[in-house]
């Protein structure tokens, strides 16, 4: 396998800062550590989390996840100057990101105001072979004279959500002068956390520590001789009260500390690359292309799908900036079921069953909220946390010209969800015929989430309509039958029902409401101009020239010229709910309805959601649009790997990474699938020579490879399937290659 591909920074830039921190980010699925840099700069966010760790700062704010102490900070002064790349001369600077192994390494060459130069490299990790562990490296070489030089570096409870604190400190203390330890409790939801970290320094080095001002610090100063290298390494570990252990999480993290500091960095992350290269060796998709961009931007969503994801543990799921900023609080939307989910379904199914366990360990809150709307079954929050309460925002920032707040509309309106997670039970099943979980998990969600849908609707003239709903297109607000919405409420309940026949366990009362609704309900069908209504009104509204618009996509460059109100009355669209919905159900319309759709809802989308490029991509792709496609994909790659300089400030675009992979699977390999058959006509760009990926459909282990004359399907393990490549159907026993 080609080496996977790392991610450069070769010169510091004080704009770009926050988004390196964020796309350079270093993770597990239990842990996420921001990449910001060991030295302090005033615009920096520095940022560590813990996957379930949110907290309240105040009974009437938002739930949100934690920023934990920092573990990485330095204070660094040689000869009694303050290590700065403000300050001296940068000679040379290099950070990069090694996604093999999950490494973050940086080399300075600094000169300092006397003109003596010093070659400072850093290394850490956050272990993929140990949860709980991270552990950094730093050496510094003077170059030019003797001098002298004073880290201060421990855990620094100093840090917040931006300006909101958290964390109490229960408990500090220095072990054996050698490891220093801290416990703190979040103020409102009590999750204990404990952290424990110890420095390894030269026997020659001075170590005194001191606790001030939330901070417990080791302060190590070591001389220098020319050319001769000081090593410091920093050995750290978190546990919580959340953990599934029976541990104490204090003496958890002391001991984890004690058992590995002598194993030292080098071994330490050997361990963890050895576990990040058979990630790669299982889930790495390979692309052949004119433009090296792509597989850097396909390695760079997979191992952010992968350091997002709490594959440990079924209790959490993956917030919508992952665990690398708290853009969004940190909560969790409908993109982990519909974006996220589906890398882990084709890829490791175990990780996809785990996530809607999340959702249905928390459907006694989904009901609880249903009922206090006035619905029956579950009503699934818009924005969720640990406690599977809704935890949407009442209110917007306030707005600076009027000093009012906007109310948030998407927990009292934005009902897709419900829908969205009914679709991903179904999907989840069909790939993986996993009778226990339907029987036990699958098929109370699909229930109660057909229940809500039952209840949802308002009978007009003997026909159901869904009235005063958003769609996926957060621009058109409170609309009455949302194409989207009403298709994808349909679908649940058509699910529901069939699964409670064929598993035996009818609700009598529940069935027959079913049948009424889907009888009843109403589907908006395209007009004599073959588009569909994404809405009862959104086709009479006024049009506007949206081009100045398209060029600022994703700024929401609009609101500045517009209200939302005004926004809301024209056909303007953040992202195109009918061409979302033409993704998911590629087969519910006629190719021509699909194409005419697909140009119609462009021309009125801006692409201000960072979900909206890559599902472009995929229908365009499937139209036979490849060049379009092509470009919707590589526009929809740069959200956070573009030069925009604040793009990425407040945390990763997790769902646009796992749509990235979307587009590849299903766009341009065109992989489809029906009950019993995997169905590929691939589309690839006139740039890819060449497409490899595995796939995992319905229990068997696949490596598929798509060139632009041929597709070879080779069985790694499992049974025999049947696959129709270009419309001609194989029994795969072992390989096949068939010419297009």
């Amino acid at each position: 396998m080609n080496e996977v591909n790392v991610l450069n920074e070769n010169q510091f830039d004080l704009q770009y800062i926050n988004k390196y921190a964020t796309i350079m980010a270093l993770g597990n699925g239990y842990l996420g550590l921001r990449a910001s840099h060991e030295e302090y700069y005033a615009e920096q966010t520095r940022g560590m989390y813990v996957a379930g760790i949110y907290n309240k700062s105040t009974s009437n704010d938002v739930t949100e996840l934690v920023n934990l102490p920092d573990l990485v900070g330095m204070k660094i002064e040689i000869n009694d100057e303050i290590f700065s790349v403000l300050s001296g001369e940068i000679v040379s600077y290099n950070r990069n990101l090694n996604m093999q192994k999950g490494e973050l390494t940086r080399e300075i060459v600094w000169k300092n105001k006397d003109g003596n130069r010093f070659c400072l490299k850093f290394q850490r990790f956050v272990s993929k072979d140990n949860l709980h562990l991270l552990a950094s490296k730093m050496n510094v070489i003077s170059l030019d004279c003797d001098a002298t030089i004073k880290v201060t570096t421990g855990i620094d409870a100093q840090t917040s959500n931006f300006g909101k604190q958290h964390l109490v400190e229960e408990n500090i203390r220095v072990i054996d002068k050698k490891i220093l330890h801290a416990v703190y409790k979040t103020t409102e939801s009590n999750h204990m956390i404990a952290l424990a970290t110890s420095c390894n320094t030269p026997d020659t080095s001075d170590v005194s520590f001191v606790a001030k001002n939330r901070q417990l610090m080791a302060i190590i100063k070591q001389d220098l001789i020319v050319d001769q290298p000081f090593e410091l390494e920093k050995i750290s570990s978190v546990y919580t009260s959340i953990d599934k252990s029976e541990q104490d999480p204090a003496q958890a993290s002391i001991q984890t500390v004690q058992e590995i500091i002598s194993a030292g960095y080098g071994s330490l992350i050997e361990a963890s690359s050895i576990k990040w290269n058979e990630f790669w060796k299982m889930k790495r998709v390979i692309i052949s292309s004119k433009d090296e961009t792509d597989q850097i931007a396909l390695d760079f969503s997979l191992y952010h799908m992968e350091m997002m994801t709490p594959s440990h543990d079924e209790r959490f799921s993956v917030g919508a900036k992952g665990l690398t900023g708290e853009g969004y609080k940190g909560h969790v939307f409908w993109d982990t079921e519909i974006f996220i989910a589906p890398f882990h379904l084709f890829t490791e199914p175990e990780v996809a069953r785990k996530l809607l366990t999340y959702r249905y360990l928390h459907i006694k809150e989904a009901k609880e909220k249903a009922a206090k709307n006035g619905y029956a079954g579950a009503l699934f929050p818009w924005e969720s946390a640990f406690t599977g309460m809704e935890e949407t925002p009442e209110y917007a920032a306030i707005n600076i010209l009027t000093g009012k707040r906007q109310k948030v509309a998407s927990a009292l309106a934005e009902h897709h969800i419900v829908a969205d997670i009914a679709y991903a039970v179904c999907q989840y099943y069909e790939n993986t015929f996993d009778k226990a979980f339907m029987e036990c998990v699958g098929l109370e969600l699909l229930k109660e989430t057909a229940r809500f849908w039952i209840s949802r609707t308002t009978d007009e003239n003997g026909v159901l309509s869904i009235k005063d709903v958003i769609g996926p297109d957060e621009y058109t607000e409170h609309i009455n039958n949302n194409s989207y919405t009403n298709y994808m409420a349909n679908y649940n309940v058509q699910q529901a029902l069939k699964y409670m026949e064929k598993y035996n366990k009818i609700d009598e009362v529940l069935f027959e409401s079913g049948k009424d609704f889907l009888k009843r309900i109403y589907l908006p069908q395209a007009n004599e101009d073959k588009i569909i209504p994404q809405d009862d009104t959104f086709l009479t509204k006024p049009e506007i020239d949206l081009s100045k618009y398209k060029q600022k996509q994703g700024s929401q460059a609009i609101l500045l010229d517009y209200s939302r109100q005004e926004v809301n009355e024209m056909q303007i669209l953040k992202q195109a709910d009918v061409v979302m919905l033409l993704y998911l159900f590629p087969t519910l319309f006629e190719a021509d309805v699909v194409k005419k759709n697909l140009q119609y809802y462009e021309e009125h989308t801006i692409h201000d959601s960072s979900l909206s490029k890559a599902i472009h991509a995929i229908v365009a792709a499937r139209c036979g649009d490849v060049e379009n496609a092509y470009r919707f994909f590589q526009e929809a790659c740069l959200i956070d790997l573009g030069s925009n300089p604040k793009s990425s400030d407040e945390g990763i675009h997790a769902a646009s990474l796992g749509a990235n992979w979307l587009a590849t699977i299903f766009g341009f390999a065109n992989i489809t699938m029906e009950t019993n058959k995997l169905k590929i006509n691939p589309n690839l760009p006139e740039n890819w020579d060449k497409l490899s990926f595995p796939f995992h459909f319905q229990g068997t282990n696949l490596e598929i490879t798509i060139t632009h004359e041929s597709v070879t399907v080779t069985k790694q393990s499992g049974t025999e399937i049947e696959i129709q490549i270009n419309g001609e159907v194989f029994h795969l026993k072992n390989q096949i290659s068939t010419l297009l």
